[in-house]
């Protein structure tokens, strides 16, 4: 059973150029290791050549999982997004209840999380409990600690 992912036109480049990358540079690399390795003797006895065998198929097996995840990849369309409530790409503004602290999320595809830049992933706990939420509601969000309150103070997209 293959699952449908959800990307941003940014993310869904960057799914395609590290495949494209994969394919284009590192097989052939491969390729030339295993050849490499294999000129230089008996290959029951050579660990450099077991070393590329193996790499190769570490690469293989990556190609094959993101050639999988790209093709149930889908753009979304974010004309038909309901900008009242919270959803995959809104960028949301949120005050915690029992410390006053605001922060600022987007809420974007699990493959394109970062917590640095302030990009959460739908699927996380916070990502979860603030979907379809709207503005001045209260997101109870149960996380390890216990649970967290955030009031929704804004939702926007760029």
């Amino acid at each position: 059973m293959s699952n449908v992912s959800y990307y941003t036109a940014e993310g869904l480049k960057k799914l395609k150029e590290e495949l494209d990358h994969l394919k284009s540079v590192m097989r052939p690399k491969a390729s030339a290791d295993i050849a490499e390795a294999r000129d230089k003797g008996d290959l029951s006895e050579n660990a450099e050549y077991d070393a590329a065998k193996e790499a190769q198929g570490m690469l293989e097996m990556r190609i094959a999982k993101l050639e999988e995840v790209y093709s149930n990849a889908r753009l979304i369309d974010e004309s038909h997004l309901d900008l009242t409530k919270v959803l995959v790409l809104s960028n949301v503004k949120i005050k915690n209840q029992s410390n006053g602290m605001e922060m600022k999320y987007t809420l974007v595809a699990e493959s394109e999380a970062d917590l640095k830049t302030g990009k959460i992933s739908v699927t996380s706990p916070i990502g979860k409990g603030l979907l379809g939420k709207s503005v001045g509601e209260i997101a109870e969000i149960t996380v390890p600690n216990g649970v967290l309150k955030f009031e929704i103070l804004e939702i926007s997209r760029d």
